[in-house]
C-alpha cells in the first residue's frame, strides 16, 4: 500500500469521515479526533499523531473498536493503529528500527475467534484447553502444543487465544508469528549485530504470550533451534505463555533439537483430526451465516453432500462452498439452492478430487471390504449376514455421498440389485449416523483411507 503523505492524508481523511458518523457526537469528535493525521506507515501498524496528551489514552479506552472497523472498511487491511502524542513521533520510530522487524508487522487477525470456531467431536478436546488458557494465560498448560493436518484449525484455535486476551486486557502484548518469520529474523540479526542474546532480550521483555505457528520450520536449522530454545526457557520461566502449532506430534518431527521436545511434551500436546459429517454440516452452515444468507435457502442434501466431498479440512469445505456461491450468483442465478445446482457449480472440483484419489465405485468397495476384514465379492454378492449386510449398505452410502451415484447405478453394482434396494440402504446408514458413533467412526476412517 502507499504510504506518501499526500496519499495517507488522503486515506486518514476518509477514515475520519467514518469515524465521525459512527460516533454522531460532534464535542467527542472535535475534542480527540479534529486536527489528527497519519505520521507514518510501518508494516501492519498505522501511527495517527493525536490532537493532545490525553487524546490517545480516551480514543484507546473508549473508541479503539471504532478506529479499528473504520480504518479497515477504508483500506481493506487490519491495520494496527497507535496514537501518539507529536513529542512521541521520533522515539517511537526509533525504538521500532531497533527491534525485530515482526514486532511490527505482526497482526491477529480478528476473524479467528472462539464463537467463530465450530467444536464438534474432532477438535473438542483442544477448543477446550484453547479457551482455558485464553482466561489464565501461563497458569494450566505451558506449553499447549496443538499438532494436525493443514486446515484442520490449528491456526484459528491459536488466533482466538490471543484475541481473547487482546479483548480481556488491551495492553496484553501477544505475538503471533510463523516459525519461517522466526528463522528470518534470526538470519537478520546474526548477519547484521553479531549479538544473539539481543534477539532473545526483546521476547524477554516486549511479549506476554507467544503464539508461534508451524514449529516444524526450524527443523534442521541448528542455530535457530537454540536461539529458540533460549526464548522458549525465558518465556517458560517468567511464566509467559506459550503456544504451538505444528503438522505432527513432536516425538515424530525428527531433527527437531531433543530439549525442545522435551519442554513441548512437558506441557498439553493435543491433536485435531479431520472433521466429522456433524461439524463438517456445522462449518458449513457457520459460514453460510456469515456469508449474510440464510441456511434455509440451501437444501439438507446440499449441505450433506458439501460436507461428505470436501471434509479432508476446512479450507477444502470454504472453497467448495465459495465456489458454489460464486456460480449462484454470477453463473446461474438462483435463491434457492438444490442438489442438482450444487453438483452443476462444483463438478470440476469433485472431477479434480476423484482424479486425485482415483476414486471408483471398485475402490470404494475394495476398502470397505478390507476395513471388515471381507473380500469384495462377499459385498456384492448375496450373502445377507448382519456384517456382511452393514458393510454393504455403508459402500452404498460412500457411493452415493461420494461420487453421487444414482441409485440404480449403485444397485447394478451389488449384483444387479434395483434402486429401491440401494436406496433403502443408504437411508439406514444416515439414519444411523445420528445415534452410533462407531458408525460414525468407522465412516470417517473410510473415508480418510478413500481420500489420501
Amino acid at each position: 500500500m502507499s504510504s506518501t503523505i499526500s496519499e495517507l492524508s488522503q486515506l486518514w481523511d476518509r477514515v475520519l469521515l467514518k469515524i465521525h458518523d459512527r460516533i454522531n457526537d460532534q464535542r467527542v469528535y472535535d475534542s480527540f479526533f479534529d486536527k489528527t493525521y497519519v505520521d507514518s506507515l510501518n508494516g501492519s501498524t498505522m501511527i495517527v499523531v493525536a490532537n493532545s496528551s490525553l487524546a490517545p489514552i480516551i480514543i484507546r479506552s473508549r473508541y479503539q473498536d471504532i478506529v479499528d472497523r473504520c480504518v479497515q472498511e477504508v483500506t481493506g487491511t487490519n491495520f494496527t493503529i497507535e496514537f501518539v502524542e507529536k513529542s512521541e513521533v521520533k522515539k517511537l520510530q526509533e525504538e521500532r528500527k531497533e527491534k525485530p522487524s515482526f514486532f511490527a508487522d505482526s497482526h491477529l487477525d480478528p476473524k479467528f475467534t472462539f464463537e467463530s470456531f465450530v467444536v464438534g467431536d474432532s477438535n473438542r478436546e483442544a477448543y477446550q484447553a484453547a479457551l482455558m488458557i485464553s482466561k489464565n494465560p501461563g497458569k494450566l498448560f505451558n506449553p499447549l502444543l496443538l499438532y494436525s493436518d493443514s486446515g484442520l484449525g490449528k491456526t484459528h484455535l491459536m488466533q482466538s487465544i490471543g484475541n481473547a486476551l487482546r479483548e480481556e486486557k488491551p495492553t496484553a502484548k501477544v505475538l503471533y508469528i510463523a516459525a519461517a518469520d522466526f528463522v528470518d529474523e534470526y538470519i537478520k540479526f546474526t548477519q547484521g549485530y553479531k549479538e544473539e542474546q539481543t534477539l532473545a532480550q526483546y521476547f524477554k521483555t516486549e511479549v506476554d504470550c507467544l503464539l508461534i505457528d508451524d514449529i516444524q520450520f526450524l527443523i534442521g536449522k541448528k542455530k535457530t533451534m537454540e536461539m529458540f530454545f533460549v526464548v522458549f526457557a525465558d518465556l517458560e520461566k517468567a511464566g509467559k505463555q506459550i503456544v504451538i502449532t505444528s503438522d505432527q506430534h513432536p516425538n515424530l518431527l525428527e531433527g527437531l533439537d531433543d530439549r525442545l521436545k522435551s519442554r513441548f511434551q512437558a506441557g498439553l500436546v493435543l491433536s485435531i483430526k479431520r472433521p466429522d459429517l456433524a461439524t463438517s454440516a456445522e462449518i458449513l452452515r457457520t459460514k453460510i451465516t456469515a456469508s449474510g444468507l440464510d441456511v434455509n435457502d440451501f437444501d439438507e442434501d446440499v449441505i450433506s453432500f458439501l460436507a461428505t466431498r470436501f471434509s479432508n479440512n476446512v479450507r477444502e469445505l470454504e472453497g467448495a462452498l465459495t465456489r458454489l456461491l460464486f456460480y449462484t450468483i454470477n453463473m446461474k442465478p438462483t435463491k434457492h439452492i438444490t442438489i442438482e445446482v450444487a453438483v452443476e457449480a462444483i463438478q470440476g472440483l469433485v472431477a479434480a478430487q476423484d482424479d486425485r484419489t482415483n476414486l471408483s465405485e471398485g475402490r470404494i468397495v475394495a476398502v470397505v471390504a478390507d476395513y471388515y476384514n471381507l473380500t469384495p465379492s462377499q459385498l456384492t454378492g448375496k450373502i445377507r449376514t448382519s456384517q456382511i449386510a452393514l458393510a454393504r449398505h455403508i459402500a452404498m452410502y460412500l457411493m452415493k455421498m461420494m461420487m453421487q451415484l444414482p441409485f440404480t447405478k449403485i444397485g447394478q453394482y451389488f449384483g444387479g440389485r434395483d434402486h429401491a434396494t440401494a436406496m433403502k440402504g443408504v437411508e439406514k446408514v444416515e439414519k444411523s449416523l445420528k445415534l452410533d458413533a462407531d458408525l460414525r467412526k468407522a465412516i470417517d476412517d473410510l473415508k480418510t483411507k478413500l481420500t489420501k
